[in-house]
């Protein structure tokens, strides 16, 4: 048995294509090519050469000392923030648009809700002379004011969404109204590892980058290629699902994913899908959701703008179910200490949602010998004003 998708799209229970009949042509397109241009050698050439010379890679395996010596284990942070645009987004975004641009499209649109993954859209908009809109919920668009001005200064239309909670979710349900609405010249480039098959498979095929660097660097520092534990943070799940792409079915390597508990798992304030979601449809997909008694979706909150979202990626949703993955909850809190913890102790600011992944650490028990990959999937220039309102 493989922990990844099968060829009707499904990881499991979860998955498969579940869309409005005006974009069934433009998904089974997509379903229907992008194998065969990812493993096409132009492609290849193009996508590694870009991830090398644009993006900066490999990204460095970086072992943390002072980290390592307090938590009594060998920790090792896999830097997706020193990355160009400061996170892992820009390994998928960088694959994405040369697919889009293989299929003919010239419009891309998007969802963001920190703003990671709309910067590294306009930046591969701009690169590849391409329109861009970008939709983003209101709430995200005052809390990363910086990332806003970015895209609009990379040529992006950044498009406030004033529904909902004014955040990832709406975002996201507009971005699919304008797909709807423009399906011949639109190319959507989705985020992370949600939505209709086959973007979870394409985009955790491209973040899978990520996991196929560690095998090789670790055997390189501790003469295995595989850890003990890889820890990464999920809110669709990207970054997790390139962390562990090449070990999912390596069982001796653990997973252990940190999703947002907000104000707390009880309080009705987190994004805490693992723990409170039951299976259901969103944007395409059927996985765990958080929802009411009467199936309609409820409002997530955390601190973090990119884990600040209802539902989970069908990967992970799998991965919880089966046991394969163990997800702990991480409250705004704890993240925010965490972050302050790496700050001071190795010199790095992370993003507010590897500070969730960072927040996993004081919740285990490791053995001295025990290696663990930790991924830091962005930085915290974004996040500076939040990290600052806590510690004033």
């Amino acid at each position: 048995m493989s922990y990844l998708v099968d060829e009707n799209g499904y990881y499991g229970d979860f998955g498969g294509a579940y869309v409005p009949e005006i974009l069934h042509k433009c998904v089974e397109d997509l379903q229907n090519c992008y194998l065969k241009i990812i493993d096409s050698e132009d492609f290849q050439k193009e996508y590694r050469r870009l991830l090398k010379d644009y993006v900066g890679r490999p990204s460095p395996l970086y072992q943390a000392g002072r980290l390592s010596e307090k938590y009594g284990a060998h920790i090792y942070l896999k830097r997706e923030d020193l990355n160009h645009t400061g996170a892992h987004k820009i390994n998928n975004t960088i694959g994405q648009i040369l697919i889009a641009r293989r299929m003919g499209k010239t419009r891309i649109i998007a969802e963001t809700g920190a703003g990671q993954h709309g910067v590294a859209t306009a930046t591969v908009c701009a690169l590849m002379n391409m329109r861009c809109v970008v939709y983003m919920g209101a709430t995200d668009v005052r809390r990363q004011h910086m990332n806003v001005e970015k895209m609009k200064m990379l040529g992006a239309t950044v498009v406030p969404v004033e529904s909902g909670n004014k955040t990832l979710k709406d975002a996201t349900n507009e971005a699919i109204r304008d797909w709807c609405c423009h399906p011949e010249d639109t190319y959507y480039i989705i985020g992370s590892t949600v939505g209709p098959h086959p973007y979870p498979d394409m985009v955790a095929r491209l973040q899978s980058v990520i996991s196929e660097e560690i095998k090789w660097q670790l055997q390189e520092k501790v003469g295995r290629d595989y850890p003990d534990y890889i820890i990464a943070c999920v809110g669709g799940g990207s970054n997790a699902a390139g962390s562990i792409y090449h070990y999912i079915d390596e069982p001796r390597v653990k997973v252990v994913l940190a999703e947002a508990g907000g104000l707390g798992v009880e309080t009705g304030k987190t994004a805490a899908t693992i723990a409170l979601g039951r299976t259901g449809i969103i944007h395409g997909a059927k996985t765990y959701v958080i929802q009411n008694e009467d199936g309609q979706i409820e409002e997530p909150y955390s601190v973090s703008a990119g884990l600040d979202y209802p539902g989970i990626g069908p990967m992970h949703a799998n991965l919880a179910k089966s046991k394969r993955a163990k997800v702990i909850p991480v409250n705004d809190d704890e993240a925010i200490a965490a972050g302050f913890e790496l700050t001071r102790l190795e010199g790095i600011i992370p993003a507010l949602e590897s500070a969730h992944a960072l927040g996993v650490l004081p919740k285990m028990h490791f053995s001295p010998d025990e290696v663990i990959v930790l991924t830091v999937s962005g930085r915290g220039d974004k996040d500076m004003e939040t990290y600052l309102e806590y510690y004033k």
